[in-house]
């Protein structure tokens, strides 16, 4: 079973959107199995956008991603990072498909509401970065097997 990370961003958390992030992975299938609401730390930061530094951006990055709470989580399913982006849609919120929460909430990038995981590598830095094993919940709901193919 396939896990990838989802954080609410700030803006996402500021907005009360925290229950439509969780809302759309559930119905869409994927099985929540970490959450974790806290602050930001400096060093978290720029952990989390070690790729983007030496970028024109990187210091607003960091600064907005720290400005307030964020909700981080971790959802496994069949093919889960690439539908946990699909749900999210384009990272310019005015390209992302309709019916995405980007294309329905959110105007620009650098207030997209959500970050996930592009790929099986990242996925296993981002959920190591934020939880410890010990934080991940193996369990099954009794809707799986209506879910998920064997």
């Amino acid at each position: 079973m396939e896990k990838t990370f989802v954080l609410v961003k700030p803006d996402g958390v500021q907005r009360g959107l925290i229950g439509e992030v969780i809302s759309r992975l559930e119905r869409r299938g994927l099985r929540l199995v970490a959450a974790r609401f806290q602050p930001v730390s400096h060093n978290m930061a720029e952990r989390l956008y070690a790729v983007h530094q030496g970028k024109p951006f990187y210091d607003g990055l960091l600064d907005y991603i720290k400005s307030g709470p964020v909700m981080a989580m971790v959802w496994e399913g069949p093919h889960a990072i690439a539908a946990v982006r699909q749900t999210m849609g384009a990272t310019r919120p005015i390209e992302a498909d309709p019916g995405s929460l980007r294309h329905d909430f959110s105007l620009e990038v650098g207030r997209n509401l959500t970050h996930a995981s592009d790929s099986i590598d990242t996925a296993r830095k981002e959920i190591d970065l934020w939880f410890s094993s010990e934080d991940l919940v193996d369990w099954s709901r009794d809707l799986d097997p209506w879910i998920f193919e064997q």
